[in-house]
């Protein structure tokens, strides 16, 4: 029989209280008040982001896959496959998302892309994962439209989930025959980056052929003769200059590039009520731009708010989480360049990527936990770390012939942070595929054939709805102090607590199937009774245990219903 790692996670409910004492936590009793689901309190630092390649997804709108001409052949898996807005929509519709416990959703960028392919070395390639913009003012036609983006969001925010938009400040699309470079005075195209320091990391291109927008200037620019062309054409020129005119007013900034580039994706947050950014390639852009992005950003959150009261989830403000490649926790809150430290926490971002724990996830679950809520009560104290096990660009990820797809729920949705869930980590995709070269092999359509038709998937995804869904619940898991309780069987306690609320929670891992006993003396109070929502059975804590008897090599436990 195969064997699953099992995890008994009991909670208490979330009350409204006072601070518990610093010092000892009193025992959770079995007349404590379970709170409703909407009383518990969204943070960005426990978040469970599932984060997609658009066009990978789901293809909710077939006949929108050919824009552009976009028809060469390309190399394997480096064309575009139709996922679109629309598939992300139904999958919100459907309750996919729900079920897994997400709530919060972070999509690769949907503005329209450079139009023609280009070989780089790695194959034939169009612009299908979105990172090659060609003009921030509209919305990719293979991707969807201006109403689906706005439905999507809507949809979301009607589940509690928030939406995470990928931005790109740093550079533009590379040049092909169908599309020039952007004007000089916009863009550099040498030299290339050699990442030897901060100089040689931000005023340079990122690679070969990919223009590199000039967001170190402060002069003066006029907007490219193709893209006032472009919006006369499109009938809407007169309008985005308007637009253009009262943004530099209302902020003094000068027409240099980074600040039109600013304005334009912070008009998605204004219209639409996008909730956060992630940010593209960070460490490439000198850190004051950042800033104004975060400002223009929460200015144009605000103005949304205020406009749409009836829609406002709650009062979280504006997020930022940026893409500083290599960045780990422990680096603290500085990224050394070598001959320069930069803070970005101080510059907008309110979390950074976290490019360790696919390396950490090897070690014992106690030392990995540890070694993150220590982290994150010292250093990183009120800031976050967004982690994951794999991603579309880390050609190293964590178990990449998806032999631990069990061990990778446990790890990525139980360690102090937030978890990034990588469309597929939950079904086990493939991420060795024949005949691909570098970062495509990562980006293989979502198998959803599979899940349909294997049980093996279906089992996956059953371990990860659950230990999702418990996350979403409680805060305490992301953002608690971590305790081990017990060695053998290992078993911890997650306590999180502010003025008006507190969440505590007792996770254990490599229990035995059958009968099993937990320590959680000094947490769970005498005669509390608990329920198991892995069997849907209940038990009652004697002697300092809980004791349950399932045929599961997973538990789940809570406070039962009074």
């Amino acid at each position: 029989m195969r064997r699953l790692l099992l995890i008994l996670v009991v909670s208490v409910c979330f009350i409204r209280c006072k601070p518990e004492p610093k010092t000892k936590q009193p025992p959770a009793t079995a007349t404590e008040e379970i709170a409703r689901a909407d009383s518990i309190p969204f943070l960005w630092e426990a978040a469970n982001v599932y984060f997609l390649l658009t066009d990978r997804f789901n293809n909710g709108q077939p006949e929108n896959d050919i824009h552009f001409d976009r028809t060469n052949p390309t190399g394997p898996l480096r064309g575009f496959m139709g996922g679109d807005l629309a598939g992300i929509t139904q999958k919100i519709e459907s309750g996919y998302f729900r079920d897994l416990g997400i709530n919060a959703i972070w999509f690769t960028p949907v503005v329209e892309q450079v139009h023609g392919d280009t070989d780089e070395g790695t194959g034939n390639t169009y612009a299908y994962h979105g990172y090659w913009a060609k003009d921030w003012t509209a919305l990719d036609p293979n991707f969807g439209t201006r109403q689906e983006l706005e439905e999507l969001v809507e949809k979301a925010h009607g589940q509690g989930i928030r939406i995470l938009m990928d931005v790109v400040l740093n550079h533009t699309g590379p040049v092909t025959e169908e599309d020039p470079a952007w004007p000089e005075p916009w863009v550099r195209l040498e030299p290339t980056c050699t990442f030897e320091d901060y100089e040689t990391t931000t005023a340079c291109t990122l690679v070969d052929n990919l223009p590199d927008v000039r967001t170190e200037s402060e002069e003066a620019v006029v907007l490219p003769d193709a893209l006032l062309a472009k919006w006369k054409s499109e009938g809407r020129l007169s309008l985005e200059l308007d637009e253009l005119q009262v943004f530099f007013d209302r902020t003094g900034y000068p027409r240099a590039p980074r600040y039109y580039i600013i304005k334009w994706l912070t008009d998605y947050v204004n219209d639409l009520g996008i909730d956060g950014f992630r940010v593209d390639t960070a460490k490439h852009v000198n850190e004051n731009a950042w800033s104004e992005l975060y400002t223009e950003a929460t200015y144009a959150f605000e103005n949304w708010k205020k406009k749409h009261p009836g829609e406002v989830l709650d009062d979280t403000p504006f997020f930022m989480v940026g893409e500083v490649y290599g960045y780990g926790a422990s680096g603290g809150r500085e990224y050394d360049f070598g001959d320069r430290k930069v803070d970005y926490f101080d510059h907008g971002f309110k979390s950074l990527i976290n490019f360790e724990l696919k390396t950490d996830a090897e070690q014992s679950y106690d030392r990995i936990f540890t070694k993150y809520s220590t982290l994150l009560n010292s250093d990183l104290k009120g800031l976050g770390v967004l982690n994951y096990l794999s991603s579309h660009d880390d050609g190293s990820p964590f178990d990449p012939e998806r032999t631990q797809p069990f061990r990778t729920a446990n790890v990525l949705l139980l360690t102090p942070g937030a978890s990034q869930v990588y469309y597929g980590d939950e079904t086990a995709r493939s991420l060795t595929v024949a005949g691909t070269v570098g970062d495509a092999t990562l980006r293989s359509f979502m198998n959803w054939e599979e899940l349909d038709s294997l049980q093996e998937k279906q089992e996956v995804l059953a371990h990860w709805q659950k230990l999702g869904r418990f996350r979403s619940r409680h805060p305490a898991i992301g953002a608690g102090r971590h305790q081990r309780l017990s060695s053998r069987p290992y078993v911890f306690s997650r306590s999180y607590s502010d003025e008006a609320y507190r969440d505590k929670v007792v996770v254990g891992l490599d229990l035995p199937e059958g009968r099993k006993s937990l320590y959680v003396r000094g947490f769970f109070g005498e005669g509390t009774r608990l329920r198991d929502t892995y069997s849907d059975t209940e038990t009652v804590v004697k002697g300092g245990r809980a004791t349950l008897d399932t045929p599961y090599s997973v538990a789940l436990l809570e406070l039962a219903a009074q």
